[in-house]
């Protein structure tokens, strides 16, 4: 699968993404993610960051918040008009650009960081997103990204629950299946039934690779694994947030920051 049908798929995602991401139900990220991620990235006060496949913006704002001059970059121009609607609602310096990450329209050495949260798994060609990242990247400058963890959530996956309905095992198979674009169909599993009924699925082209490949390419791309992160619910977040839950049996996501020399 190409950048071009990568685009398609999210574009075809995004109105409804938007939506229901901005009214609360990606629980996951809201919850446990993001907060994890945010906690792990250094101090970025005064610096220039991208934030690769930036969506709708929510993350990049939140980067902003901390004191970056941000940047964002998606695949899908409705993402893009979602987030530059907010920025001109209520100004965090964001700049926004069109772009499927296999060549960056900026120059070399133009940011002192990346981010991606969470787009990574679901780009074409990601040896040549790496090494684009890294042209971009000022000398000592760091990327931070954020998968599906590779070892625990495969391309197949299903919580084991005991009779009350709780997560007590992961079962997972077809690790070494490295996908090309397979198409995955689900919704945020907060969404309400009663509006779920008239929501199309979301289409999500998920390009996955074992936890060696995800080395190689990033070593492969110049950089240097420097942190890793993998978030697990405490029990009181368990208990306030229930679907976040089965993070405290296996990790769902994985955290990495990676520096060029």
């Amino acid at each position: 699968m190409d950048a071009k049908t990568v685009a398609h798929h999210w574009e075809g995602n995004a109105e409804a993404w938007t939506l229901y991401s901005r009214a609360g139900y990606d629980r996951y990220r809201d919850a446990l993610n993001t907060p994890a991620f945010l906690d792990m990235l250094p101090p970025v006060s005064g610096l220039t960051g991208l934030d690769l496949g930036c969506g709708e913006g929510t993350n990049t704002r939140r980067v902003a918040e901390l004191g970056a001059a941000m940047t964002g970059l998606d695949i899908a121009p409705t993402f893009l008009r979602h987030a530059r609607e907010a920025e001109d609602a209520d100004p965090r310096g964001i700049d926004y650009l069109l772009g499927d990450g296999l060549t960056l329209p900026v120059p070399d050495h133009a940011f002192d960081f990346v981010t991606a949260f969470m787009s990574m798994m679901d780009m074409a060609d990601q040896p040549t997103v790496l090494k684009e990242v890294a042209r971009v990247l000022k000398p000592g400058g760091f990327l931070q990204f954020s998968i599906l963890h590779p070892c625990f959530v495969p391309p197949k996956r299903r919580n084991v629950r005991d009779e009350r309905g709780e997560a007590v095992a992961v079962e997972v198979a077809d690790y070494f299946d490295e996908t090309e674009g397979r198409i995955e169909r689900w919704l945020f599993s907060a969404i309400p039934a009663e509006e779920r009924a008239g929501v199309t699925l979301f289409s999500i082209p998920r390009f996955h690779r074992t936890l060696s490949s995800w080395v190689s390419m990033i070593v492969g791309a110049g950089l240097a694994i420097e942190a890793l992160g993998e978030p697990m619910a405490s029990e009181e977040l368990a208990a306030a947030e229930p679907v976040v839950a089965d993070t405290r049996i296996a990790p769902i996501f994985l955290h990495v920051r990676a520096r060029r020399p």
